[in-house]
């Protein structure tokens, strides 16, 4: 019986689609072969060759005559694997700079070019979270207190403390005591005199309120901030320079130390009030003082109203949004006014000296 001319066209049409994916399959496949053999070395040009064979081979089929003009349905794949530079707390034995060394490219530890010194209570950890976004910053994950606590341990000591990096890729290590610490500025000009400065200040009077709410939620039974805050616990007399959440605000006596050991050129003091209210502005700074490309920008951040912060859209590590732990934006207990008064009139002198060593007014009252 004689198969109708209609079923042959139908088995002919059909023979040449076969045939036709056969030989772009083994034109494709000994093409990469012998461009992989050739070009041992140069792994993203081989793969970008393959790319290119590749969509070159499906425009050919796309406006092949037996392929139906609307192929919406049509998915296709590439060979090219993504993988994560970088994730927190990696090891050298990880899978994924076993891939990188493959490629060519060597992670190592570098000993910090930047750090954040302080203040404590200024808004130190919100820069630093804010800042390790960019995808050319790595940052040591909790403070290593190492100019203040473990210098003795060396560098060797201080450089496993730090994340992996790639050539191109800055280390940031933030610990606030350093700020403060006598001998921190000649260790940190030691280890490296082009060392990048970064402080974060915030108004004296509510970042030492600040500093005793962190210490009253460790220790309830600690007396009232006014009893503190003043000579034998009553505001009548004198303020208490020689308690800590008081004496800390006075920046200008610890700024004097870091610059008999660096120039004002290597400092970029951010204001810890501008940072929750306008975040994008600061980090426009940060980058530019780092050298940054500016990458982190006002849609990274949104306001949590619950917190009275800016928190993120995602950060490194989560692709969630997220705010900072719950040890930040504690409610901050009642002061009397009379005593906020005092506490301004003394720290006003200081201040003012501080702006001029700075070049900065900080607008504090």
């Amino acid at each position: 019986m004689e198969i109708p001319v209609s079923r042959k066209i139908t088995l002919c049409l059909l023979c040449l689609g076969i045939l036709s994916l056969y030989l772009s399959y083994t034109f494709n496949t000994c093409l990469v072969s012998n461009i992989s053999k050739s070009l041992p070395k140069h792994k993203t040009f081989c793969t970008t060759q393959y790319l290119n064979v590749t969509y070159f081979l499906q425009l050919q089929w796309r406006h092949h005559p037996l392929v139906p003009k609307d192929n919406t349905g049509l998915h296709y794949t590439t060979a090219v694997r993504v993988v994560p530079l970088l994730a927190v707390n990696e090891t050298d034995a990880s899978p994924k700079y076993r891939f990188l060394r493959q490629q060519g490219l060597q992670p190592a530890r570098q000993l910090p070019s930047a750090l954040i010194i302080g203040v404590k209570k200024g808004g130190t950890r919100a820069l630093l979270e804010f800042i390790r976004i960019h995808p050319d910053v790595r940052a040591a994950g909790s403070e290593v207190h190492f100019f203040d606590k473990h210098y003795s341990k060396g560098f060797e000591w201080y450089r496993h403390h730090m994340p992996l990096t790639l050539e191109g890729q800055i280390t940031i290590e933030k610990s606030p005591s350093y700020f403060i610490t006598k001998e921190a500025p000649r260790r940190v000009q030691h280890m490296n005199p082009s060392t990048k400065l970064l402080v974060v200040v915030r108004d004296p009077v509510t970042r030492s309120i600040s500093d005793y709410t962190q210490a009253i939620s460790k220790k309830p039974e600690m007396k009232p901030f006014e009893e503190l805050a003043f000579v034998n616990g009553t505001t009548g007399n004198s303020i208490d320079t020689s308690w800590g959440p008081i004496k800390l605000g006075v920046y200008a006596r610890y700024l004097v130390r870091w610059l008999k050991c660096f120039p004002l050129s290597q400092f970029l003091f951010v204001s810890g009030e501008r940072l929750i209210v306008d975040p994008a502005i600061e980090l426009k700074r940060v980058q530019d003082f780092l050298g940054l490309k500016r990458v982190v920008t006002e849609k990274h951040f949104y306001f949590n109203s619950t917190k009275g912060f800016p928190c993120l859209f995602k950060s490194e590590g989560r692709s969630s949004p997220h705010c900072l732990g719950k040890t930040k934006g504690r409610n901050h207990p009642y002061i009397n006014p009379l005593v906020l008064q005092k506490l301004r009139d003394f720290y006003r002198p200081f201040n003012s000296r501080f702006y001029q060593m700075t070049g900065i007014n900080f607008g504090w009252s």
